[in-house]
C-alpha cells in the first residue's frame, strides 16, 4: 500500500490505498519510517516526491478502525514527519487531492507542496479531541503565521486550494492531470545536481 519507485536520484513514494481515501494504517506508517531511513542513507538521492494514488484524496489521515484503536495518537506519525524533514535532499509533496488529519504532518515536513485546484485542507484535531503531532503546529505557523495556524487547528476550518495557496500552505496549484509531472519538473534541477552541494544549499535555506 506504500509504493516506492526509484529513477536515478529521484524517489517517488505513493500512498496507494485509494479505495480507503489513502487512509494510513500502522503498517503503512511503519513502512514510511523505513523508507525515510533508507532514503537518508542513500548518498545518490537528490529529490523525493510524496504523492497519493487516485484523483480525489491525497490522504484522509488515519484509518478509522485503527484510529479508534489508538493509531490517532501513535508516535509513528511524528516519526514519519521527522524522518521526511531530516532528509538532506529536496522533498516535494505532490498533493493529488484533499489532505486531512494526521497526513498533514507528512506534507508540512516536505520542502515544497504543490496541489490540484480541487484539493481541500483540514486538520480537525480540536473537534476530535486530539493534540496535533508535536512538530506540526510549529511547521504550520512558519508557513502561514500564528493566526492562520490557529484558524486551522483551533477553528477547524477547511481551506480550499486557492486559499491555501494565498496563505502559503501550498506553493503552486497545477492541473490534476499534471501534478506528478509538475513535481518531477521542479525536481529536475536537483536530480541533475551534485548531492553534496544540494545538501549544503538545503542546510543554508533551513538555517
Amino acid at each position: 500500500m506504500i509504493e516506492v519507485s526509484r529513477d536515478g536520484g529521484l524517489w517517488t513514494v505513493t500512498l496507494n490505498r485509494p479505495d480507503k481515501a489513502n487512509s494510513l494504517t500502522a503498517t503503512m506508517l511503519e513502512r514510511l519510517v523505513e523508507i525515510a531511513e533508507e532514503a537518508a542513507s542513500d548518498e545518490a538521492l537528490r529529490a523525493l516526491i510524496l504523492t497519493g494514488a487516485g484523483d480525489k484524496v491525497f490522504s484522509a489521515g488515519a484509518d478509522l478502525d485503527e484510529a479508534r484503536a489508538g493509531l490517532a495518537t501513535s508516535p509513528l506519525w511524528e516519526q514519519v514527519s521527522s524522518g521526511i524533514a531530516a532528509l538532506p535532499c529536496l522533498t516535494i509533496a505532490a498533493l493529488n487531492g484533499t489532505l486531512a488529519g494526521g497526513a498533514f504532518g507528512m506534507a508540512l515536513a516536505c520542502d515544497l507542496r504543490i496541489a490540484v485546484p480541487e484539493a481541500k485542507f483540514f486538520y480537525p484535531v480540536a473537534r476530535l479531541g486530539f493534540l496535533p503531532q508535536p512538530s506540526d503546529p510549529g511547521r504550520l505557523r512558519d508557513l502561514v503565521g500564528p493566526a492562520r495556524a490557529k484558524l486551522l487547528l483551533l477553528g477547524g476550518q477547511k481551506l480550499p486550494a486557492d486559499e491555501a495557496l494565498s496563505f502559503g500552505l501550498v506553493d503552486r496549484l497545477v492541473p490534476r492531470e499534471g501534478v506528478l509531472d509538475a513535481a518531477r519538473e521542479i525536481a529536475e534541477a536537483s536530480v541533475q545536481g551534485n548531492p553534496d552541494v544540494l545538501r549544503r544549499i538545503k542546510a543554508m535555506c533551513d538555517a
